[in-house]
């Protein structure tokens, strides 16, 4: 009887896994992000470290922006520090009338997106949006993104980073908003965050 039980829980679970919807935020038409994330310099250097990760401050970071898709992770060693990655819409790239034409997805850690007629020209897309890898400050900052859905608006503010271990390991963040493709992606040490879904 008991197998029974786990067995039924486990399909019921696998259905509503597979066929009940994403939640998904959405917003009247109109950039609610209009500004371009902010890059400041140290004053002086920051450097802590996270188990055997040694972490470095490149810059300081502000973003506010609209969540296009949010993929979670848990196996590699990235996962460890980075449980998920945030693809980041400010700009046009904000707003709900552009964002609703366009199919946006996440692969890894990677962040695609495709439109068969966009409704900007494709270098606004890449200007305005970003993948970005998420590194909670703590288990507070992480929990609050529990409420981070696909369509919240977000702003947040910490640093862009680079990781490394003693065994040679590195992950280096951007410090650009114009470039695309391998090391593009901002690795982002986050130590607020406000989540605004209305």
């Amino acid at each position: 009887m008991k197998k029974l039980f786990f067995t039924l829980a486990f399909v019921l679970a696998l259905l509503v896994y597979l066929f009940y919807p994403d939640t998904v935020i959405t917003f009247p038409p109109g950039v609610t992000a209009p500004d371009q994330p902010r890059q400041t310099k140290l004053t002086a250097p920051k450097e802590w470290t996270v188990g055997e990760f040694s972490i470095q401050a490149l810059a300081g970071y502000d973003i506010k922006a609209r969540v296009l898709s949010r993929n979670n992770f848990s196996l590699g060693k990235e996962s460890e520090l980075s449980p998920f990655d945030l693809a980041l819409g400010w700009g046009p790239m904000s707003d709900q009338s552009i964002i609703d034409k366009i199919d946006i997805s996440q692969s890894n850690r990677w962040y695609h997106w495709h439109s068969d007629k966009l409704p900007i020209v494709s270098r606004d897309v890449s200007l305005n949006s970003a993948n970005v890898h998420i590194i909670p400050k703590d288990e507070t900052v992480e929990n609050q993104f529990d409420d981070v859905y696909k369509g919240s608006l977000l702003e947040m503010k910490g640093y862009l980073v680079k990781v490394t271990t003693a065994k040679g390991w590195r992950w280096i963040s951007s410090l650009r908003r114009d470039d695309t493709g391998g090391g593009s992606c901002e690795l982002f040490w986050v130590e607020e965050v406000t989540v605004r879904n209305k």
